[in-house]
């Protein structure tokens, strides 16, 4: 069974950009259905939680000092 804790090393956009890639592949060999649609969706959903996370941290969005 895969580890679900983060490797300290990555920063959180190459945690996200890794697990989409691998839900991707994995929808890649599935049958169409469900289950394929569900992988689909959550590769999705981690490759806007990366843009998100990338966009909330870049340094155009800091507060005036």
């Amino acid at each position: 069974m895969q580890n679900s804790l983060p490797d300290p090393r990555r920063s959180p956009e190459q945690h996200l950009a890794d697990e989409s890639i691998r839900l991707r592949d994995q929808a890649r060999v599935m049958p169409p259905g469900v289950a394929r649609d569900r992988l689909i969706r959550m590769a999705r959903q981690a490759e806007t939680a990366s843009r998100i996370n990338a966009w909330v941290t870049s340094p155009g969005l800091r507060s005036p000092k």
